[in-house]
């Protein structure tokens, strides 16, 4: 098995568009082994409230937004080896790539580029499964500007060369970011829509596909991040209180739950994701391959957090 860890990997410079959740993870890996770190966030706000946080101390930190690009592009973006995009579409397209397509195409030291999607793409396949050459078929305008924004990233690789990969993500938990504190504060729901199913993918996960990938590029090629079971909510939300040892919330008809427009659209879809590519392409082996191991390393976290 391929040796995915950041330990491999040569200082260079990485630039994220959105330092969000799964940007930091990654770039947390990457600042230990000498790698340059900079980065957006939308507002001086989020500046200041994260002026405190480790790794925002050794980064370089910009201001990015839609109707709000980077002051200085060039200086900004100058030196960067590598480049990761995780802000999301709008309704008027990829706010990233509408400020900066230029900029980003002149950078002549790039190596890799990432964007970030979602297996929200496919769409709902009545649990059936999903790899990375199915057909995209959203269901709603959200999954649409995603596969928009994708090849928006696609056409900038093949009219530049950019060195654009793909990673539709599953998702997203890890510490700080799970079911247990809805739990624990009784405001957690179980929703029962049998048959319903969809995968997850731990954070740390997240990050280590995304070093394996700037250790092996493949410009061009699409990923699903993804563990290895899709499972249903209801059942996860019930596997989450028993390691709190609490009683599961009661579970709710679908029918019959209020839920906003947003919170119906996460149980629109129903499919099992592939992440054989992951594997077979560039060797890696999930820290945590079903929410079981992620969510009891979760905890584990957490509570290590606490004692600090």
């Amino acid at each position: 098995m391929t040796d995915t860890s950041t330990a491999k990997l040569p200082a260079k410079r990485l630039f994220c568009f959105g330092l969000g959740y799964s940007a930091l993870t990654l770039a947390r890996g990457l600042v230990a082994e000498g790698w340059q770190i900079a980065g957006t966030v939308r507002s001086a706000e989020k500046a200041r409230a994260l002026a405190d946080h480790d790794l925002y101390r050794k980064a370089e930190v910009f201001l990015f937004d839609r109707g709000q690009p980077l002051e200085d592009a060039a200086k900004a973006l100058a030196g960067t080896t590598h480049l990761l995009s995780s802000v999301p579409p709008d309704a008027e397209g990829d706010p990233v790539l509408a400020a900066h397509v230029d900029d980003i195409a002149a950078l002549t030291a790039l190596r890799w580029a990432g964007y970030l999607s979602t297996t929200g793409v496919y769409g709902d396949r009545g649990g059936d499964w999903v790899e990375e050459a199915s057909p995209l078929q959203p269901t709603g305008p959200r999954g649409q500007r995603r596969v928009d924004a994708e090849r928006q990233w696609l056409r900038l690789h093949e009219s530049s060369g950019l060195p654009v990969h793909i990673f539709r993500l599953a998702g997203i938990y890890g510490p700080g970011r799970s079911q247990f504190r809805a739990l624990r504060e009784g405001k957690s729901r179980r929703i029962d829509k049998p048959g319903q199913v969809f995968n997850r993918i731990h954070v740390e996960d997240i990050a280590q596909v995304l070093a394996a990938s700037m250790a092996r590029p493949d410009p061009g090629s699409a990923y699903n991040l993804c563990d290895d079971e899709a499972a249903n909510p209801a059942e996860v939300t019930a596997y989450a209180a028993a390691l709190l040892g609490i009683e599961p919330p009661p579970l709710v008809p679908f029918e019959a739950a209020a839920l906003s427009e947003m919170g119906r659209s996460f149980y629109r879809d129903s499919k099992r994701v592939s992440n054989a590519r992951i594997k077979d392409d560039l060797g890696v082996a999930l820290l945590y391959p079903t929410y079981r191991e992620g969510f009891r390393a979760v905890l584990e976290a957490e509570a290590r957090a606490s004692d600090i």
